[in-house]
């Protein structure tokens, strides 16, 4: 049985999105069939059209974890006129596609997770469209990963989304999102926003959840588990709701921590961004050697092992950097990660914790470290969009331009961030401007040494303000 669609997409048009890709559909021939042209991964996405929505339905037996029933509808808008075009999606075997409702006169698969569609009549520019893939196999382990007891869930950065459905897998063409999960009674599947009409038929159980504010793919989540479901809210009445697998230990005292980090960011960062909140508690991978994964999915951060506040704290503060305000293309890790990590030592202050000393702490104890300093925080590099540095040195990086143009202009500055640029896509650069213009002080010689450079900053920057006295202890 097929659930309600909400179509709806608040803010993106297509030339806004158009716009942010402006470098991809410049370097990107317009015969091309796939790749965005991000610097990172240039096979990622299409540049042809931009995705609205996502109509996710699938069905999965935790009796059989290498099977999974998929049939997705992507609607999008075509940026130019389509006589072929992709979407990213790894493994399973595709039964069939449709572009609005015709069969595609081909679709076949190619690199190493292109689906290649040729519809049957040439899409027109500007035309909306949508594209039915039916699929079914085993999905990729990249994204979709076991649980213990046979449950799944679905997460990973920065590819997870097409381990699961087929997607425009870039995160500047984010989308609304509906997921239609059916599973065996007794199982509980989770996504991302808020639930919508559950039914039972012939022993299986069909859950519904709609996000209706854009998303980037790899925010798209669906867990299976036998969870118990917690709800609350939030002051003004936002949803709160928190699943844990079976072998969790649910605390109550962590989720009235929760609550609290909830409130505490959004005092710090502006007015919490979706409509509903809470996380999925999953616990630890039970094949030997799978790394354990916390992930910002959207609205519903996941977290491995029990509901604890370092990890919280960073996944929920994604939900305003990285989820909200997302990434134009991979070389803008700092704008998710550096921001996320700081809200931990802001969490940490607001217990009663000494931010600069603990600043000057851990500049001292990396101080004679070339390697700590020798990633760029914008442009890391292929292959170092998410590394450590966008989290250690990103984060010594907020407290240092925070010294240097005051706590008021920071944190407005942070506001005035997420307002601005709420639901849509920026750049790290574009950060560094607003950040000038707020403080009214030229920062290159800052971003150049912090952002930019390669090694340890020089003492003005290092040291600036109200660190200066704190230099030579």
């Amino acid at each position: 049985m097929r659930g309600p669609v909400n179509r709806r997409r608040p803010t993106t048009t297509v030339p806004a999105v158009a716009a942010v890709l402006g470098v991809f559909l410049t370097a990107v021939p317009a015969s091309a069939a796939g790749g965005i042209g991000d610097p990172y991964f240039p096979e990622d996405g299409n540049s042809g059209y931009d995705v609205a929505h996502y109509d996710v339905r699938i069905a999965y037996d935790p009796a059989r974890t290498d099977h999974l029933d998929g049939d997705t509808t992507v609607t999008a808008r075509a940026v130019r006129a389509l006589d072929r075009f992709s979407l990213d999606l790894k493994g399973f075997e595709v039964a069939a596609v449709t572009v609005n409702g015709a069969p595609a006169k081909s679709f076949s698969r190619s690199g190493t997770h292109k689906l290649d569609v040729e519809p049957a009549r040439r899409v027109a520019r500007g035309s909306t469209f949508d594209v039915r893939v039916t699929y079914a196999g085993r999905p990729d382990p990249e994204g979709w990963r076991p649980l213990t007891g046979g449950g799944a869930h679905a997460a990973g950065q920065p590819h997870s989304a097409t381990s699961w459905y087929p997607a425009n897998d870039h995160p500047s063409d984010k989308a609304t999102f509906a997921l239609t999960a059916t599973v065996p009674d007794g199982w509980t599947a989770v996504g991302n926003g808020l639930p919508g009409p559950t039914t039972r038929e012939d022993g299986r159980t069909t859950f519904r959840w709609h996000e209706d504010r854009p998303m980037v793919t790899y925010a798209s989540t669906v867990a299976i588990d036998r969870f118990t479901v917690h709800r609350s809210e939030l002051p003004g009445g936002t949803p709160v709701i928190t699943a844990y697998s079976p072998d969790v230990e649910i605390d109550p005292a962590a989720e009235a921590e929760q609550l609290r980090i909830l409130s505490f960011l959004t005092s710090t960062f502006g007015p919490y961004p979706f409509s509903s909140a809470g996380a999925v508690v999953v616990g630890w991978p039970p094949e030997p050697g799978r790394r354990a994964l916390s992930l910002e999915t959207q609205s519903r951060p996941t977290i491995t092992g029990g509901l604890y506040d370092s990890a919280l704290v960073h996944e929920v503060a994604h939900q305003w950097f990285g989820d909200s305000v997302s990434f134009t293309d991979w070389r803008d890790g700092c704008i998710a990660e550096c921001f996320a990590q700081y809200a931990n030592q802001l969490w940490e202050e607001h217990k009663g914790s000494d931010s600069d000393a603990v600043y000057a702490g851990l500049v001292k104890e990396n101080r004679d470290k070339p390697s700590y300093w020798s990633t760029r925080l914008y442009d890391p590099g292929q292959g170092k969009e998410l590394d450590p540095a966008l989290y250690y040195k990103g984060s010594l990086m907020l407290h240092a331009l925070r010294r240097t143009v005051g706590d008021a202009t920071f944190f407005d500055t942070l506001r005035r961030w997420t307002r601005d640029h709420a639901y849509g896509n920026a750049s790290f650069p574009q950060f560094e401007a607003l950040a000038a213009r707020m403080s009214g002080t030229d920062l290159k010689g800052f971003f150049d040494a912090w952002a930019h450079g390669t090694t340890i900053p020089s003492r003005e920057y290092l040291y600036p303000g109200a660190l200066a006295p704190l230099a030579d202890r």
